[in-house]
């Protein structure tokens, strides 16, 4: 080994010494790979692919530090074939012909491939994506592409059609939390030679906020340890406080299990309920910014819009619907936007509970014996129905003035019994004064 081999040798080693903690507890091998067990679980297509070295084009696509630069990383180090990485901020076409010719001579010269890992390759612009793609095509070279943009929509379509695409989502907590306390107390990688500890709030709080982002949570440790004193006699401590101002953010007492979940979804709840948008909008807000599940939210908001508002409003229920399905849609944060519209209109809307009149015919139900549905409402379309007596005497509403005709509905034993009492607000007033006339046997005419 020549003095520069060795002179590269040790200043790769004092970079990767140096590089930041996301960088070090990137794992090497495949079996140590965290989280996206959809895409590299054991057994899986790509796990298979990736441990035989049979890989054919992939492009990787889903949000930041969820493992697809640490992937295409295992990759380089589980191959035989030249691996070679080009930033689509940086590269041009110039840097992909010279990598090409490379490529080509290799396979030439040795029979190697060549895998070439281009980082947020939607950035390439149509005349480097146009360079690369014949040689993608022809096989001079294996593509590894990274994004977080929708891959159908920022790249080269013949490209896309060459390569199988593996979707990556965002880390749960429990990844989250598992990678931060492995770092924590990693000697070779990670902060393990400070000696720290980390409380179990500050812990959790980090996972929260971190989005499902590794990168950021590890970042956020770092510093935290790195500018944390040591106590006199102990390591570092990291608690809550610290691990607000190293997220950046504060943390609220707010535990998805616990009571403090329940009161602010109850505060929500009734806030709307009371007709108070302003309320409304800070609970919403407040359960956004410590991570609570936003589809969670949007069935609260589609429950109340029936439970408190009803016929009083009936846009309301389908406002809220809409809501729930663009969270479904659209995602954090822009879902934020639809949340918001639905709680404002539901907060102003007027307001009727009468819909818990089901609640009151479920309890005759469950406590009230009735022999039998009345003989006119039966079915009766079937041969000899009649010789039964099934739908016998029954008055089609229709074939009367105004489309109504006063017959008995209910159950003997239930006859007159009322459920629905429509509220005197919004729509239900128009609702509750055509209802008292048919009530009273008068023809509707409203």
């Amino acid at each position: 080994m020549n003095i520069m081999n060795l002179f590269e040798l040790e200043r790769n080693k004092n970079l990767k010494k140096e590089a930041p903690l996301a960088s070090r507890m990137r794992p090497e091998r495949l079996e140590d790979f965290f989280g996206q067990k959809h895409v590299v679980g054991k057994d899986t297509l790509l796990y298979r692919a990736i441990k035989a070295d049979k890989l054919s084009s992939i492009i990787l696509y889903g949000p930041p530090g969820t493992g697809k630069t640490t992937l295409a990383k295992i990759i380089a180090n589980s191959t035989v074939s030249n691996f070679v990485q080009l930033n689509a901020t940086a590269a041009g076409v110039k840097d992909i012909k010279a990598t090409v010719d490379d490529a080509n001579l290799s396979l030439a010269t040795s029979g190697k491939r060549t895998i070439l890992f281009i980082d947020e390759i939607h950035r390439f612009n149509k005349a480097q994506q146009d360079a690369l793609l014949p040689h993608v095509e022809d096989g001079t070279v294996i593509l590894v592409g990274a994004t977080t943009e929708n891959p159908y929509f920022e790249v080269n379509k013949s490209l896309v059609s060459r390569s199988v695409i593996f979707r990556f989502e965002f880390l749960s907590k429990d990844d989250i939390r598992t990678l931060t306390a492995r770092a924590i107390s990693d000697k070779e990688r990670g902060l393990g030679i400070y000696n720290a500890t980390i409380d179990d709030d500050a812990l959790e709080f980090i996972a929260d906020t971190a989005n499902g982002d590794a990168r950021v949570a590890l970042n956020a440790l770092e510093l935290a340890v790195l500018t944390t004193e040591a106590a006199p006699g102990a390591g570092v401590r990291i608690d809550v406080k610290t691990a607000e101002q190293c997220m950046q953010r504060r943390a609220l007492n707010y535990d998805r299990d616990g009571d403090n979940h329940y009161d602010t979804i109850s505060a929500f709840i009734k806030s709307m309920r009371g007709s108070d948008p302003d309320a409304a909008l800070y609970y919403l807000a407040r359960m956004i910014y410590a991570g609570e599940d936003p589809k969670f939210i949007a069935r609260r908001i589609v429950i109340c819009a029936s439970e408190d508002v009803g016929n009083a409003d009936p846009h309301a229920l389908l406002i809220a619907e809409a809501a729930a399905r663009a969270v479904e849609f659209i995602g954090l944060p822009e879902c934020q936007f639809n949340l918001s519209q639905a709680v404002i209109y539901i907060a102003c809307a007027p307001k009727s509970n009468a819909t818990g009149g089901y609640f009151k015919a479920a309890d005759d139900v469950a406590n009230v014996q009735i022999k039998n549905i009345p003989r006119h409402l039966r079915d009766a379309h079937y041969a000899d129905a009649e010789k039964l007596g099934s739908g016998v005497g029954y008055k089609y509403s229709h074939d009367y003035p105004g489309n109504y005709v006063r017959q008995q509905y209910l159950p003997d034993e239930l006859a007159g019994r009322i459920y629905y009492e429509p509220s005197e607000n919004g729509v239900e007033k128009k609702i509750k004064e055509s209802l008292e006339k048919l009530r009273k046997g008068v023809d509707n005419d409203v």
